[in-house]
């Protein structure tokens, strides 16, 4: 409910801060003065229903579009020892950290990989890929487990559609305002909306989104912080130091789907600020460095 209330809050917030802004900078009046004609409040409300009902959709579909796109066999009832190793040690680590037994999967990757998605940190899933089975030892997997079930636990997947939401509001806000500028101020259109206007639009929003996804990245990286001092203190310090140290040792484990990829490292060659993964050796400090 909390998490609810400060959703509301923010995006009030940000909806009033906008409007004052424009108001007392005079922009409205301006933009009206040479023809856009914008409603800037009807555009910052369309905006927000836009921005947050596709990233809160991308949510509530986590969990199909995990199974779907990632091949998840659920684990009902266990078949094997490995199996039922997997869903006692999740039941025992999501009793630890007061949530509700996630589903949990297992997927055929070669690479060491996992992942922790779902709408609610009482309705989650946690799934290992066949490959991190077959490379780790059981310490390190009960780690990497303990990183997924902190991950539910600190809702960060709600987390991010937040975020994400807040950032695709502003990303349409300025695109839209973008494009009925040079629509009407350049290319002079006088009714409705010409084709510089939509060329416009989604140019703005591809150069916005790719800057504004800095600020996601950013926010990613730090939750992967916590994510590991979580598994720490689930698993135990020195068990997250070697799962870590195993997914050195191993090869990069190739990219998951944007919203799955939670502990997962992104390829390499891609600039810092668009990581969504910090370089393995900073973590391992980290945790070292941790008391």
């Amino acid at each position: 409910m909390m998490r609810i209330f400060l959703f509301l809050a923010t995006n009030i917030a940000i909806l009033i801060v906008i409007s004052i802004v424009f108001n007392v900078l005079g922009l409205s009046g301006a933009l009206d003065a040479r023809g856009v004609n914008l409603n800037l409040n009807a555009l910052l409300i369309m905006s927000a229903v836009i921005g947050m009902s596709g990233s809160f959709i991308s949510l509530a579909m986590s969990k199909w579009s995990a199974k779907n796109a990632m091949g998840v066999y659920v684990i009902e009832q266990p078949q094997n020892q490995t199996e039922k190793w997997l869903v006692d040690t999740v039941a025992r680590l999501a009793r630890q950290a007061n949530i509700g037994m996630p589903e949990v999967g297992m997927f055929q990757q070669h690479e060491a990989n996992a992942f922790a998605t779902g709408m609610s940190k009482n309705s989650a899933l946690v799934a290992v890929s066949t490959g991190l089975l077959e490379t780790m030892s059981a310490d390190e997997v009960e780690a990497v487990l303990g990183h997924e079930i902190t991950h539910v636990s600190n809702g960060d997947m709600v987390t991010m559609a937040l975020m994400q939401g807040v950032v695709n509001t502003f990303v349409y806000f300025f695109a839209t305002v973008i494009g009925h500028v040079v629509d009407r101020v350049v290319f002079k259109t006088e009714r409705g909306y010409g084709p510089a206007y939509y060329i416009t639009q989604i140019a703005a929003q591809l150069v916005l989104g790719i800057l504004a996804s800095m600020l996601v990245m950013w926010f990613s990286r730090r939750r992967e912080f916590r994510a590991d001092a979580g598994g720490a203190a689930l698993a135990g310090r020195q068990k997250m130091i070697g799962a870590l140290r195993a997914l050195q040792r191993s090869h990069e484990p190739s990219a998951l789907p944007d919203q799955l990829a939670a502990f997962g490292i992104n390829g390499g060659g891609v600039m810092r600020l668009f990581m969504s993964h910090p370089p393995l050796e900073e973590r391992i400090a980290a945790l070292q460095n941790s008391r």
